[in-house]
C-alpha cells in the first residue's frame, strides 16, 4: 500500500492530513486495518480515528468494517499529538544511532520493551521518553517514541524506533513490505542435519493455551524463517544458528525452531528448559544485524549488536566446530524436520509450548 504524507511534516497538526491511495496487497482489507498498517498505528488507534470522524474513504466518511477498494484514496486527520500518560525514567540505554527521525539502540535481554499489564514501568518506552525529552514528534497523535517492532523480553540486540511521524510511517511500510534485513544468532538444542533450511508453518494462539503461540493452531497467519548452520557441538548436542525471519509473528524463531525439534537454549516456555540450562535466565537468542533505509535520506543503513556476556559465557563452554564448505539448501515443511540429538536434550514442538521470537 503506498501513502504519500508530506515528508517535510514531522507533527500532524488538526489542519493537517495523511493520504494514502490503496494498493493490490491493500484491497479488500477492512478500513481499520488498512489504515493502521499504513499510518504506522495500532488497529485500535485506527478505529479511535475513524470513530472520531477523522477519516475520509474517496471523500466521505466510512465504518471502519468497510472493505477498501484499488486505488481508493484513505484521508485521516490524527488531530494534535496528545501527551502520553507514561512517566519518563533514567534507564541507561546502549545508544547505536541516533538522529532527528530515529534512535537504534542494543536492547539488553531482561528488559521489557513496552509497557503491559505487569510491566507499567522500567520499559524501553519509559527509557525512551527520558532519553528523548523535548526531541518527540505526534507519532499516531501522541507524543511518544514510536516502536515499530518489538524484541522480547529475554531476546537482546539491534532494535530502531521511531521519533518523528515521518520515520515511524518509513520504518513501518519497510516492515510491512518485508525489507528490513534482520540476522539473528541462536543456540539450540539438537544437531541439524542440513546446513540450511527454511520453516513455513503457520503461527496462531495455542488452541488449549491463548498465552502461548503454536503451529499446531486452526486460525494461524503464514510465517517463513530460514536458518543455516554456523558451527556444531556435538559431544553436547548443541547447534549455533544465523536466522533470518521473513515474517514477524510473536515469538515466531522461537516457535518455529521448537516445531522443528531444535528449541532454543534457555526457553523454559518453548524449550522446556531445565537444570542448568534454565540458569541461563532467558531464550539464547540475540538479534545481531539490523538492516533498512533511512525513512527521510533514503540511505541504507546496517547495525551490528555483539553477544552480550552470557551468550559469550555460553559459547566459551561449549566445543563448536564451524561449518565449512557450502550449506545445504533442504527446506522444511510440515513434519520433514531432521536433527541428530546425540547428548542433546529432546526437542519439543512449539505445539505443546510457546513459541518463536522476531
Amino acid at each position: 500500500m503506498a501513502g504519500e504524507p508530506n515528508p517535510d511534516d514531522d507533527v500532524l497538526c488538526d489542519d493537517e492530513s495523511l493520504v494514502f491511495t490503496i494498493d493490490e496487497r491493500g484491497a479488500g482489507q477492512r478500513l481499520d486495518s488498512a489504515l493502521a498498517e499504513l499510518a504506522g498505528v495500532s488497529r485500535a488507534q485506527a478505529k479511535r480515528w475513524i470513530e472520531q470522524d477523522r477519516v475520509r474513504v474517496a471523500g466521505g466518511p466510512a465504518r471502519a468494517s468497510r472493505a477498501v477498494a484499488l486505488g481508493e484514496e484513505i484521508e485521516a486527520r490524527p488531530g494534535a499529538p496528545e501527551a502520553m500518560s507514561l512517566e519518563p525514567e533514567p534507564i541507561a540505554l546502549v545508544v547505536l544511532f541516533e538522529d532527528r527521525d530515529l534512535i537504534v539502540l542494543d536492547k539488553p535481554a531482561g528488559l521489557v520493551v513496552h509497557p503491559a499489564p505487569g510491566h507499567p514501568r522500567g520499559t524501553l518506552v519509559n527509557a525512551l521518553l527520558h532519553h528523548c525529552r523535548g526531541e518527540l514528534a505526534g507519532i499516531g497523535g501522541v507524543l511518544r517514541p514510536g516502536i515499530v517492532h518489538r524484541l522480547d523480553r529475554g531476546t537482546s540486540g539491534v532494535l530502531v524506533a521511531a521519533k518523528t511521524d515521518l520515520a515511524h510511517q518509513g520504518l513501518a511500510a519497510q516492515f510491512a513490505r518485508h525489507s528490513i534485513d534482520r540476522v539473528y544468532r541462536t543456540f539450540v538444542r539438537g544437531l541439524p542435519k542440513a546446513d540450511s533450511g527454511r520453516i513455513d508453518r503457520p503461527i496462531g494462539r495455542h488452541p488449549e493455551d491463548r498465552q502461548r503461540m503454536s503451529v499446531r493452531t486452526r486460525s494461524g497467519r503464514p510465517a517463513s524463517t530460514r536458518w543455516c548452520v554456523v558451527a556444531r557441538d556435538r559431544a553436547n548436542g548443541v547447534a549455533e544458528l544465523e536466522i533470518r525471519p521473513e515474517t514477524g509473528r510473536t515469538h515466531q524463531i522461537r516457535v518455529h525452531l521448537a516445531s522443528a525439534g531444535l528449541p532454543v537454549v534457555g526457553d523454559i516456555v518453548y524449550g522446556r528448559a531445565r537444570g542448568p540450562e534454565a540458569r541461563l535466565g532467558r531464550p539464547a537468542l540475540h538479534a545481531a544485524h539490523l538492516g533498512f533505509e533511512h525513512p527521510r535520506t533514503g540511505t541504507r543503513l546496517g547495525f551490528d549488536a555483539p553477544l552480550p556476556p552470557d551468550l559469550v559465557a555460553l559459547v566459551a563452554s561449549l566445543c563448536l566446530e564451524p561449518v565449512t564448505g557450502e550449506p545445504g539448501r533442504a527446506g522444511i515443511r510440515g513434519d520433514e524436520v531432521g536433527s541428530d540429538r546425540t547428548g542433546g536434550g529432546r526437542g519439543r514442538s512449539g505445539g505443546r509450548g510457546r513459541g518463536a521470537d522476531r
